[in-house]
């Protein structure tokens, strides 16, 4: 902000004091004359000014580093800056079926946990209107939310009630063991916010039933299921699309093989805009609400998980680490103990070629050792990791795999211990972050409700 400057006025020279008896004496003036330093010449003077001036130049600092030049007060003046916050959210959340594997946590978990760490400072920066020239400083504010999905969880029939609870709690304690922070992010259970149920049926009524038929997963899974496959299986990407659209999510993280249900969140977020938040009775119904007008639903972006991230089984490299195959051995689970995890690793299926490398399609469970091994030692370069095992058989490399895994996964496991062990503290941190998610969910679907025409709730 410029400083203002205010310039002195002139002193006034009068020809005559008005006061003659306020005169020094003469012989204090003559003692005061004598005591003034003699003028120098017009050309020393000259001479001292042209030096001081080159100086002057020769060591002025460079524009950046000058102080802002000061103003006169008058319309020269800065106009002051307008400010104003932008609130962006992130939401994602990992279902508690089975115990949580390798897959889970690089490809999702721990990829929150950067994106915590990463955007947890506010990003300042400044706008300026074409038209006008006016700036605004807008301050950009990232929002965490991160859930245990437990409704997803039923859609496979029938499920164990008492595996679903316990998997729900070491879930939400693993993500709080793994560095999700609670001061920074929500941590909640999904079903401990009842607007996600009743979204869910909201767009139920808006969504086109072609639309889910497309849906590849359902394809794949009624497939296994067979004739006892449910209608949650059928109708879980719109449940996933209330998830979303309830927190004004605008940005969420996601595999490859969720952009389509992605997608398909934003289809339903314009449908229901298109339908429902446009024109004169929609403006009244707001304002009689206390609402903005504006439409209801945001539509999410997409944030792919990072390259290398995606985990797949150890039994097949073509195939995602999955909590559904039947056999444990083709998954790394996060609390499987030191020995388990050695054992597995050693056991899981590699090739007969020699050497190791990256990029070789023909090559897929290299490829995916190599991409666990390069993501258990996030500090290492990739070219590094190749000059190792370059020359490595499947016998010496296979140790140094486990060792890595090990090495990574200890820590975390021993914190996830200490959260099982004070119940009262996990109790805590998801009630709150209960608590938390449904004042902003609450709004969201009061926002919907009203758009439909739903009479208020008194």
């Amino acid at each position: 902000t410029h400083r203002q400057h205010l310039s002195h006025p002139p002193h006034h020279r009068t020809t005559a004091p008005p006061h003659r008896h306020l005169l020094p004496h003469p012989a204090l003036l003559r003692t005061a004359m004598e005591r003034r330093p003699r003028r120098p010449p017009l050309a020393a003077t000259l001479l001292s000014t042209a030096m001081f001036l080159r100086c002057a130049t020769a060591f002025r600092p460079p524009a950046a580093a000058r102080a802002p030049t000061r103003l006169r007060a008058s319309s020269e003046a800065a106009a002051p800056v307008a400010r104003r916050t932008l609130t962006r959210r992130i939401l994602s959340g990992v279902q508690p079926t089975g115990s949580i594997h390798l897959g889970n946590y690089l490809g999702a978990i721990k990829q929150w946990v950067d994106l915590q760490d990463s955007l947890s400072v506010p990003l300042v920066r400044t706008e300026v209107n074409e038209k006008t020239g006016a700036a605004t400083e807008v301050t950009e504010v990232t929002e965490n939310f991160y859930c245990v999905v437990d409704l997803h969880a039923i859609t496979a029939q029938p499920h164990d009630p008492s595996a679903l609870l316990e998997s729900t709690r070491a879930s939400a304690a693993l993500y709080l063991a793994a560095g999700i922070d609670p001061g920074r992010s929500t941590v909640f259970v999904q079903s401990h916010v009842p607007a996600h149920s009743e979204l869910a049926w909201l767009l139920n009524c808006v969504t086109p039933m072609n639309w889910l038929e497309r849906m590849i997963q359902y394809k794949e899974k009624s497939a296994k299921q067979g004739d006892g496959v449910g209608v949650g299986l059928f109708d879980y990407p719109v449940l996933m699309a209330a998830d979303i659209l309830l927190y004004g999510a605008d940005r969420v993280p996601v595999g490859e093989d969720q952009r389509q249900h992605l997608e398909l969140t934003r289809d339903i977020a314009r449908r229901f805009n298109d339908q429902y938040c446009k024109g004169n009775p929609y403006k009244k119904r707001c304002k009689a609400a206390g609402l903005p007008s504006r439409p209801v639903l945001t539509e999410p972006e997409a944030m792919i998980v990072k390259e290398g991230a995606r985990v797949m089984s150890l039994t097949d490299g073509n195939a995602k680490m999955s909590k559904s195959d039947p056999s444990d051995a083709s998954r790394l689970n996060i609390l499987d103990p030191p020995d388990l995890l050695r054992k597995k690793i050693g056991r899981c299926k590699t090739d007969s070629m020699a050497g190791i490398a990256w990029d070789d399609p023909a090559r897929p469970e290299a490829v995916n050792l190599l991409n666990i091994y390069a993501a258990v030692q996030p500090d290492r370069s990739r070219e590094s990791i190749a000059d190792e095992v370059r020359d490595l058989n499947w016998g010496a490399f296979k140790p140094l795999l486990a060792d890595a895994v090990v090495a990574h996964l200890e820590p975390l496991q021993q914190r996830y211990r200490e959260v099982r062990e004070d119940p009262t503290y996990l109790d805590g941190v998801l009630a709150e972050g209960a608590s938390a998610a449904e004042e902003v969910a609450g709004k969201t679907l009061h926002a919907a409700r009203t758009a439909m025409g739903f009479a208020p709730r008194t």
